[in-house]
């Protein structure tokens, strides 16, 4: 009896990476699709309504009777409120489509640009031809634009899109860093400027002051709100959750150590959590503190970054970042003991925020503003 063969060590793996990619490309091709597809049955039912005498009588009849004929054709899937959904996704995004396509294709001549964008012409349809050629401006997958479309602010609907396609988020990620009110806190610590770059790029990490949010939600650590815990617990609990801390803090952030010891002048000191951030390239420390904001917890955090810039930094390194994490801040105290440093204080919260109070936070801090 001959002897079976010994697979190579490296063979199944390739193959094994090989199938995966696969799978994987063939989802996203069959996702994109899809997407696409739903933008084209809106456009086509937007076409149709505008034909109609009364529109909205029209356009409800439209979709009932599309909706009997679809589903009794094709199955489930058309119903007519899925129908209102793509038709609704085609109005929020058809001039982001029309925009692409004219770079894409050329450009149109300027009465057919302003009849698409008015939405009183069909021209949409000949340049899109491009969106089943793999370059699609549509980057997430259908439930992601579902849940998308329930966001009314456009610039807000842009910056989640931005991010949830940067980060690779599922939905349900997505929902949570909205439910957080991501965007709210984000635009919270920025100017005017800061703002309008959220919704057209999301979050830019170039600068120290942008990896910050206040307040961070850690709600995933499962600490009970009124319950005493100290600030070791915490730490452990967000060891635990790792995941979801990297998670909450943002773009760029690599754990090094928790409770990072360094001795100076033959004495033992201990930082809570050691980070480091690819973007800004630089350490970021941060220490919990479970009560209020002291100047004694700004003079010590102040000692571990200049520890870190003196001994641990490289030449080719930016200047060490420090964050305290604390129940409750002092921005007052902050500027009057540490102006211009690269110390920041931010209070955290155990419990997802009330996105209203949060919107009111940025309407009355855009006003302040304004005047």
């Amino acid at each position: 009896m001959s002897k079976r063969p010994t697979l190579p060590d490296e063979l199944l793996p390739q193959i094994r990476e090989l199938i995966t990619l696969a799978r994987s490309v063939a989802t996203r091709t069959v996702n994109m699709l899809h997407v696409v597809t739903n933008f084209e049955i809106g456009r086509l039912i937007v076409e149709q309504e505008q034909q109609g005498a009364e529109r909205a009588e029209y356009g409800k009849a439209l979709l009932k009777e599309l909706s009997a004929s679809l589903t009794a054709e094709f199955g489930s899937g058309f119903s007519r409120s899925n129908l209102e959904y793509m038709r609704r996704f085609f109005l929020a995004y058809r001039e982001r489509a029309f925009q692409k396509s004219q770079t894409t294709s050329g450009r149109l001549d300027s009465s057919q640009k302003s009849q698409t964008l008015s939405g009183k012409s069909s021209v949409l349809h000949k340049p899109l031809t491009f969106l089943t050629k793999g370059e699609s401006v549509f980057t997430l997958s259908w439930s992601h634009y579902l849940f998308l479309l329930g966001i009314k602010d456009p610039d807000e609907r842009s910056f989640y899109e931005i991010e949830a396609t940067d980060q690779n988020w599922s939905l349900r990620e997505l929902k949570r860093q909205f439910n957080s009110g991501l965007y709210e806190r984000l635009a919270l610590s920025r100017d005017q400027d800061g703002v309008r770059e959220l919704a057209r790029d999301g979050q830019l990490i170039t600068k120290p002051e942008q990896i910050i949010k206040d307040p961070y939600v850690l709600e995933f650590l499962g600490l009970p709100q009124k319950t005493r815990y100290s600030e070791r617990e915490m730490e452990t609990a967000i060891i635990d959750k790792l995941e979801h801390f990297l998670l909450e803090l943002g773009k760029g952030f690599l754990f090094e150590a928790r409770q990072k010891r360094f001795t100076f002048d033959e004495e033992h000191f201990f930082v809570d959590l050691v980070f480091y951030n690819r973007l800004l390239n630089c350490y970021v420390l941060i220490d919990l503190k479970i009560g209020d904001l002291t100047h004694q917890d700004l003079g010590q955090m102040q000692m571990y970054v200049n520890y870190y810039d003196r001994y641990e930094k490289r030449e080719n390194e930016q200047p060490t970042v420090g964050i305290i994490l604390c129940r409750k801040k002092k921005d007052a105290l902050v500027e009057i003991t540490l102006p211009d440093s690269n110390i920041y204080a931010s209070e955290y919260q155990l419990y997802l925020p009330s996105k209203e109070d949060l919107r009111q936070k940025l309407i009355d801090w855009a006003e302040e503003v304004e005047g």
